[in-house]
């Protein structure tokens, strides 16, 4: 029988029986935990980290897709803001367009005619192979193998000039050369290299490797006035370019990278090392054997590259032409050039270089002399490259790169007065010597104790290297970049006395700040270009100058280069006006040069022998100061004696005081008693000398404060120091 309370056991009997079987549910549980359930919890955690990688993945994808379109659209956008400015690619690429380039002078006459030199055009079918394995062996080695533009070269030029410290190499291909000839100018822009490499893309896609090569070969200047390959060939070898040997194509080839530098019509010699190059880039590329690159190339005379007909005009014509794709890209047209040259100024200049060297070549050993004359702006207007043109087309005024000697020592003397010195300090001419480099006077005489000024007059070599010294190379080294000289540049002493090669033109352009106030400008021979219809192409903007010399240093290096021509070693160049200059002579009577500038003009003389070989001790102070004045007594033929700029600096200060004027007593105004002062064997000052011993014995502030002493008027020297303050 089954009773209440039997039922109540049962009851609680199953229920513990429940708890029992759960409890032991349990206990396996706890027991297999440190087995399965990691397992399970790890599983867990996996999946939940890739879930988590992958939403990254896909929102990184997804962020990375929508720049992407960003990027392609400026991309784009940027590709039609260039394309909207390109030029009509398909009317600049019609190769039977043979234009004239005629030149004028500065009064409007016809100076030069260029164009009648442009042979016919002449496909690659009719070019020797020699020409075309020298053009892509020295010019771009992957042309057949590249799309417009070459990676592979570019990073290869890159690395050569990044190990060289300089450019040594370009990485553009041909058909980017080819494109910016035909459509572009040179300028050094990200803008105009960005185009330069869409229309390297176009010419690939829109015609052959061989038209390409073609294109570039017809159009290409070659020096001498030839454009083409045809014209060059005709030129220089009297041939059809279908029979160019190895060593022509090789000559022909290396001057493309410089024409007029390059060209034996210039340079034989020079022209002869570089086809030597060229021919070594053959054999690197498989195209002529080791044997035939190191065969010797065989400089011709340059008389034989000559032409009839081609007068001292023909100098500056060269020079012009090679600046002329800078301003219109390709020649696609025939072009009216104004120009800079003033012909009888030419002629002048011209007839005195042929008459010195005709007269003294025997006598004194010299063969060869050029000269540069310039306004104030920089504008040429004469530009001799040599005794004659027919004789030799090398420009010796804008190509050869010859030491410059002692003309080069006003810019350190410009430093040194932009660092505390003036003309009236005392430094002493002694035997120096700086680690085994111990320079001497021309003479190997010493002065003693001497003023800047007198130092400068005499040439003092001792003083230039000392102040170099005392003042640091590379400060000289900034002024000489800040007056305008681009030549590299020797960073020890020695450049103090001009043993930097540079050229002419470019010494006669870092003299203008002395002459036009102290502003750097560049020269230029091109004022206006206009189609031979009249549509005016180009006209020289008004450019901003910059200032480089303060005007109180402007002032002290005028008045010493006045001494050195009033009594120093370029007197044979006075004028009976005033004049600054400096005389320049490299060891071994190598090279002698004068540089010199009036208010109106500034002017350069060199000369010496093509070959280097000694003169029979010219000096800068003989003919080259002579032909200097003859030719400066024309240029200044009926305009009036003015006095150099920063000379009013002080002038108008003593003009318009009266206080100093009264000072003096009525002797004279500051200016001609510290000319005096700086000439050689000037008598002393007592005045004046009183004054330097307190400039020496550090009681004053500059030369300024010494021009306050002198006057007796320290406070109106604050005046004029206020108004021009002290540069550093």
């Amino acid at each position: 029988m089954v009773t209440k309370k039997t039922k109540k056991i049962h009851k609680t009997t199953g229920a513990r029986r429940k708890n029992i079987q759960s409890y032991s549910k349990k206990t396996v549980s706890r027991k297999t935990a440190g087995k399965a359930a990691p397992r399970r919890r790890t599983a867990r955690r996996s999946n939940g980290f890739g879930k988590r990688v992958k939403a990254l993945f896909f929102w990184g994808f997804k962020w990375c897709f929508v720049a992407g379109l960003w990027l392609v659209f400026m991309l784009m956008g940027v590709l039609a803001y260039l394309a909207a400015d390109l030029p009509d690619i398909q009317s600049a690429v019609d190769f039977d367009n043979r234009p004239t380039v005629i030149l004028l002078a500065a009064n409007g006459d016809e100076i030069a005619r260029y164009g009648d030199l442009q042979g016919e055009i002449v496909e690659t079918g009719r070019i020797s192979p020699n020409l075309i394995h020298a053009v892509i062996s020295i010019e771009d080695r992957r042309f057949y193998y590249h799309f417009g533009i070459d990676p592979l070269g570019l990073l290869r030029a890159t690395a050569a000039n990044i190990r060289a410290g300089h450019v040594v190499q370009g990485g553009s291909t041909l058909t980017q050369q080819l494109a910016k000839m035909l459509f572009l100018t040179p300028e050094r822009t990200l803008t105009r290299k960005a185009k330069e490499a869409l229309l390297a893309l176009y010419l690939e896609y829109r015609y052959s490797k061989d038209e390409i090569l073609m294109a570039y070969l017809n159009r290409a200047y070659f020096g001498a006035g030839a454009y083409g390959i045809d014209a060059a060939s005709r030129i220089y070898f009297k041939k059809s370019p279908a029979d160019l040997t190895v060593e022509e194509a090789a000559l022909i080839a290396g001057l493309l990278r410089a024409p007029s530098k390059y060209s034996p019509a210039n340079n034989p010699e020079l022209a002869a090392q570089r086809a030597q190059i060229v021919l070594g880039a053959m054999a690197d590329a498989g195209y002529i054997t080791l044997d035939e690159a190191t065969k010797e190339v065989t400089p011709l005379p340059a008389k034989e590259y000559a032409r009839a007909g081609a007068g001292d005009m023909r100098y500056f014509g060269d020079w012009v032409m090679e600046q002329l794709s800078a301003y219109v890209g390709s020649i696609n047209q025939d072009l009216i050039v104004q120009t800079t040259l003033i012909p009888d100024l030419q002629k002048a200049a011209g007839d005195r270089v042929r008459d010195y060297i005709d007269t003294n070549r025997e006598e004194w050993n010299l063969s060869q002399a050029a000269l540069v004359s310039m306004e104030k702006d920089g504008a040429v207007r004469v530009l001799i490259g040599g005794r004659d043109y027919q004789e030799s087309q090398f420009n010796r005024a804008t190509e050869a790169r010859r030491q410059p000697g002692s003309s080069f020592k006003p810019f350190v003397y410009l430093t040194a007065l932009q660092n505390g010195y003036s003309p009236l300090t005392m430094v002493e001419d002694k035997p120096i010597e700086y680690n085994d480099y111990a320079p001497k006077n021309y003479k190997g005489e010493y002065k003693g104790f001497v003023t800047l000024g007198q130092a400068m007059a005499y040439s003092l070599n001792t003083i230039a290297v000392q102040l170099a010294y005392e003042i640091g190379v590379p400060k000289v080294i900034e002024t000489a970049r800040r007056m305008g000289i681009t030549a590299d540049l020797n960073p020890d002493l020695s450049m103090a006395l001009g043993t930097s090669e540079m050229s002419l033109l470019s010494l006669a352009t870092a003299y203008i700040p002395f002459a036009n106030g102290g502003y750097s400008v560049q020269p230029y021979g091109i004022t206006e270009i206009r189609t031979q219809t009249g549509k005016l192409i180009y006209r020289r903007p008004v450019f901003e100058p910059l200032r480089v010399i303060d005007p109180q240093s402007l002032y002290g290096i005028n008045i010493m280069l006045q001494g050195v021509v009033e009594h120093g070693s370029g007197r044979a160049a006075g004028l009976g006006r005033a004049a600054g200059g400096k005389t320049g002579t490299t060891q071994g009577f190598k090279d002698a040069w004068f540089m010199g500038y009036t208010a109106d003009y500034i002017t350069g003389v060199w000369m010496g022998n093509d070959d280097n070989t000694p003169m029979n001790g010219v000096t800068g102070g003989l003919m080259p100061a002579r032909i200097w004045h003859d030719y400066m007594v024309v240029a200044e033929q009926g305009l009036p004696p003015t006095e150099l700029l920063g000379s009013d600096v002080v002038n108008d200060y003593f003009e318009n005081n009266d206080y100093a004027k009264n000072d003096w007593n009525g002797k004279a105004r500051l200016l001609p008693d510290i000319r005096q002062l700086v000439s050689p064997g000037a008598e002393p000052i007592p005045e004046v000398e009183d004054a330097i011993q307190q400039h020496e014995n550090n009681q004053g502030s500059g030369f300024w404060g010494l021009l306050g002493r002198l006057t007796g008027s320290e406070e109106e020297d604050a005046d004029i120091r206020h108004e021009y303050p002290e540069g550093r």
